[in-house]
C-alpha cells in the first residue's frame, strides 16, 4: 500500500469499523448492577445518597426535603490502551495481521466497566460508602419511626467464598459506573507524526475517562456464609425487612444472585431445580436470576 494522507485516513475508518463490530458482540455483565451516571466534572459529588423522601398527606404548606450532607465523592480517572502498527506492514499490505489485535481493543474497551464495577463487590467488606460504614456492614445507621437511631445488617458474615443478592429493580441500582468521556477510538495517522519519523510506526489507540463507586448499600446483601437454600432465604428475608429513614417501607427483593465461577452449580440448583435435595419442593426456586461473574474472585 502507498503511504500517503488518503490511504492511512482509509486504514483508520477500517480498523474503527472492525473496533466497534467487536464492541457490539463483547458480552458484558456490569449494567444489570450499576447505573450510569454521566459526569460533567473532574469529580461528583453524590449528596442525595441516602435520600428517600416518603409520601405524607398534604395538610397546609409542602414539607420540604433537603439533601442530607453527605461527603461521598466520586473522581473521575484517566484510562488508556495503545497499539502500534508498523509502516513496513502497511506498505506491504499485511494490515490483517493487526485484525485481531483491534477486534481485542473493542472487547477490552466493552469489558473495561466490567473490571472497574465488580470488585466493588468483593472490596464492599473494607471500602466505606455513602454513611460511613463499609458497603457490606452490620450497623448502618438509619432513624426510626420514632425519630431515634437504629442499624439495619446487609452483611450475612461467615468465612467462606463470598456470594451476593442485589435488588436491581429499582432506578439506582447498588453500585455506580459515573462517565465522564466514552471509549473514544482515536489514532496518531499523520505521515509527518513524530513517532512516524522516529519509529516508522502509526498508533492507535483507545481512552477514556470514568470511575466507579458504590450506590445505596440497602439494594445489596452479601455473605461468606455457605450458599444453601437457608442461607439464600435468610439473605432475601433480611434485605426485605430493611426499612429507610422514619421507618418508610423500601419494598426491597432480591432479585439478582450474583456468584463466582466456583458457586455457579450451588446457585442454579437453588434457583432453578424443581426440587430440592430432599425430593421436596424447592420453594426458592424462580424467585432470582443467577449471575455468574468471572470478575469475582
Amino acid at each position: 500500500m502507498l503511504i500517503n494522507r488518503a490511504n492511512i485516513a482509509d486504514m483508520f475508518r477500517g480498523f474503527q469499523t472492525i473496533f466497534e463490530g467487536a464492541w457490539q458482540q463483547a458480552p458484558s455483565q456490569w449494567g444489570m448492577v450499576a447505573t450510569e451516571v454521566p459526569s460533567a466534572s473532574a469529580e461528583e459529588h453524590y449528596a442525595w445518597l441516602g435520600t428517600m423522601p416518603r409520601f405524607r398527606e398534604w395538610l397546609g404548606d409542602r414539607v420540604v426535603n433537603s439533601l442530607k450532607t453527605h461527603d461521598f465523592t466520586i473522581k473521575n480517572k484517566d484510562f488508556e490502551v495503545t497499539l502500534e502498527v508498523d509502516r513496513n506492514h502497511i506498505e506491504d499490505d499485511k494490515l490483517g495481521i493487526y485484525t485481531p489485535l483491534v477486534q481485542q481493543l473493542g472487547a477490552e474497551s466493552k469489558t473495561h466497566p466490567d473490571e472497574l464495577v465488580f470488585p466493588l463487590l468483593t472490596g464492599g467488606f473494607a471500602q466505606t460508602c455513602y454513611d460511613g460504614q463499609y458497603f457490606f456492614d452490620t450497623d448502618h445507621p438509619v432513624e426510626a419511626a420514632d425519630g431515634s437511631m437504629t442499624t439495619w445488617s446487609n452483611s450475612g458474615g461467615g468465612a467462606g467464598t463470598a456470594w451476593y443478592l442485589l435488588d436491581t429493580r429499582k432506578p439506582i441500582k447498588p453500585l455506580l459506573f459515573q462517565k465522564r468521556k466514552g471509549y473514544d477510538f482515536v489514532a496518531m495517522t499523520s505521515i509527518t507524526d513524530e513517532v512516524v519519523f522516529s519509529r516508522k510506526s502509526f498508533r492507535f489507540g483507545v481512552d477514556t475517562r470514568c470511575n466507579v463507586g458504590y450506590g445505596l448499600p440497602q439494594l445489596a446483601y452479601a455473605s461468606k456464609q455457605t450458599l444453601d437454600a437457608t442461607s439464600f432465604a435468610a439473605a432475601r428475608a433480611s434485605m426485605a425487612s430493611v426499612k429507610g429513614d422514619k421507618g418508610k417501607v423500601l419494598n426491597i427483593q432480591g432479585n439478582l444472585l450474583v456468584v463466582p465461577p466456583s458457586l455457579e452449580k450451588t446457585a442454579l440448583e437453588i434457583i432453578k431445580a424443581e426440587r430440592n435435595a430432599q425430593g421436596a419442593t424447592n420453594v426458592m426456586q424462580g424467585l432470582a436470576t443467577v449471575m455468574v461473574c468471572p470478575w469475582l474472585v
